[in-house]
């Protein structure tokens, strides 16, 4: 069953959000470099979990990452590492948190020798999506399969978030997302 079809199932508070993220984010292109780094932690944080969980916690990683600045999250010192790991309202898992702080600094060099997360991420299309895999391992830590292929996915980089019969199918075409891209 598709993320689309599965929200319809849903109701009360948990169709809402679910639904606010389907109808406005999901696959839609994201231009900002803090917002693409956002989505990338979002997605390795939900490695095991459910998107509901990493959903509800959004504000509060937010707030905990400092609004996904990335060249703030670059100079992340050990201090806080052990504050990200005490915060109650995110994922405390070690290996999460490194990788956002690792990742961070990855991006800044990205965006060096780019100009921007974004411009290395359209530099490197079109792939498949093994190939994607295949150069988000070599280059950022915690990006397994899933996790890259949801990343693209979700920020319109590869096809899939939508099926052709979703009423946000279209909007998504209408903004343009690089898979669609000739």
């Amino acid at each position: 069953m598709s993320y689309c079809a599965a929200i319809e199932s849903m109701t009360g508070e948990r169709k809402a959000l679910h639904k606010s993220y389907h109808d406005e984010r999901y696959g839609f292109p994201i231009h900002s470099d803090n917002e693409l780094f956002c989505r990338l932690v979002m997605e390795i944080n939900q490695a095991g979990l459910s998107w509901e969980t990493i959903l509800k916690k959004e504000d509060n990683f937010r707030a905990a990452y400092d609004y996904f600045d990335i060249g703030i999250v670059a100079a992340y010192t050990e201090t806080d590492r052990e504050r990200l790991l005490g915060d109650p309202g995110i994922i405390r898992n070690k290996l999460k948190i490194n990788a956002a702080i690792e990742n961070a600094k990855t991006i800044v060099q990205l965006q060096k020798e780019f100009g921007s997360f974004e411009r290395w991420l359209e530099h490197h299309h079109p792939k498949t999506k093994e190939e994607w895999v295949k150069l988000f391992k070599k280059t950022f830590r915690f990006t397994g399969g899933e996790i890259v292929n949801e990343f693209l996915m979700s920020t319109g980089f590869l096809p899939g978030a939508h099926p052709s019969s979703c009423v946000v199918y279209e909007q998504i075409l209408n903004a343009k997302p690089m898979w669609n891209k000739k």
